[in-house]
């Protein structure tokens, strides 16, 4: 990061919490539940390890958590509107042509049963089945930095079976059972129409399905989409001969053919893997969507790991024409949702929300996801300045990391 003065730095977060403070004020009809939600941001961004009802309330001088707490349940106000604030600030700040939009999700891990959404499943946060709640998330990335725009809680059938449950959380009526790669072709169509600027989607292999890849041909995307080894695969229209399994088809690859390419820095320095790209087919983007013209590809990408060989497997479909170094750029973007999802929970409380309720756990993560977002600007801000670091400088900086 580039290093700026003391007081460059302070009056950047100051002008920048005011900013955002000032974007979300016309959600809340009473400037007392308005400076509360503002206050609640305080807690959020404020140096407390734990950011639960008692602790922002301290750093914000109420006597208890209650308004802490109303801001979350009792108060009226459009959480999904705040998301909007956010995507819309994020795309003020970080957009770029040649975004990617990376889909993952999180586990929040709980105890009991009442919280909404709550369930045995897996979590890679646990890195098991536990009892947790499940969020999907998407974040913009760019080369001017990455921050959520869209979230979503999963409910497991469990609960959109059960009718009482669904209402003593207060999950709104309209809401039925849907799945993890459902939630994110809604928020496919929820960016593509609010006209947020990206060129790809990067996922893992729980969103490498038919309705997501579908969703982005037609909306004129190119993705680069984890699938499983047993993933079928098929060359055609004059593409050299291809056909059987992911594991199958890595199986017959030339030596010759892989690369070792870097999928980005990570904080051991270049994340090399060795590479190969299959192309499957080319077809006319207009069968997708009328308003695209020319060929895109469809493809395999194979990633094998240089020291245990272990292979994973991407669906692709580009621009023909798109080189290999292209996509493995896209799909190495995916660890940028890992970090977020890292420094939102240390440092920001992404998974301290106290509530059991959806609109709890919806309001809470949208105002992180707004604090965040902050950060992210501030981030970019800081890094166009050019003056030499000091040590000094990067104490009251690492705040922005």
């Amino acid at each position: 990061m580039s290093g700026i003065s003391i007081e460059a730095t302070l009056e950047l977060w100051a002008s920048s919490l005011r900013d955002i403070k000032g974007r979300m004020r016309p959600l809340f009809t009473q400037e007392r539940v308005a400076a509360s939600a503002g206050l609640y941001l305080d807690g959020l961004l404020g140096d407390e390890r734990r950011k639960t009802g008692w602790m922002r309330a301290e750093a914000a001088g109420d006597p208890g958590p209650w308004r802490q707490q109303a801001i979350l349940g009792r108060g009226r106000w459009d959480a999904d509107a705040l998301r909007d604030v956010v995507r819309d600030y994020v795309v003020e700040h970080l957009a770029a042509d040649d975004a990617v939009l990376v889909i993952d999700e999180t586990g929040f891990l709980k105890q009991g049963r009442a919280s909404c959404g709550v369930g045995r499943q897996y979590t890679g946060s646990a890195g098991k089945i536990t009892n947790c709640q499940i969020g999907v998330f998407a974040t913009l990335v760019s080369r001017h930095g990455h921050a959520f725009i869209d979230r979503a809680l999963y409910l497991p059938k469990a609960w959109t079976d059960d009718t009482a449950r669904l209402a003593a959380a207060h999950v709104p009526q309209a809401t039925g059972f849907a799945t993890k790669p459902g939630l994110a072709v809604g928020m496919i169509k929820r960016a593509v129409a609010a006209n947020v600027p990206f060129a790809w989607v990067a996922a893992d292999g729980v969103y490498g399905v038919g309705d997501v890849e579908m969703a982005l041909r037609r909306a004129g995307k190119g993705y680069v989409l984890g699938v499983n080894s047993n993933h079928q695969f098929r060359s055609w229209l004059g593409k050299p001969p291809v056909a059987g399994t992911a594991q199958q088809i890595a199986g017959t690859i030339d030596p010759l053919r892989w690369q070792r390419l870097s999928a980005g820095d990570g904080t051991k320095g270049a994340r090399e893997h060795d590479w190969v790209y299959c192309e499957l087919a080319d077809l006319d983007a207009d069968e997708y969507d009328v308003a695209e013209a020319g060929l895109w590809t469809r493809g395999l990408l194979i990633r094998r790991n240089i020291a245990d060989q272990e292979l994973a497997f991407f669906s692709t479909w580009c621009p023909a024409g798109t080189g290999i170094e292209t996509l493995v750029k896209v799909e190495g973007c995916r660890w940028a949702i890992e970090e977020s999802f890292e420094a939102a929970k240390n440092e920001l409380g992404l998974d301290h929300n106290e509530t059991r309720s959806w609109h709890g756990w919806h309001r809470h993560v949208s105002l992180v996801m707004l604090a965040f977002a902050m950060m992210a600007a501030i981030r970019h801000r800081a890094n166009a300045a050019t003056p030499q670091k000091t040590p000094g400088r990067m104490r009251t900086l690492s705040r922005l990391r």
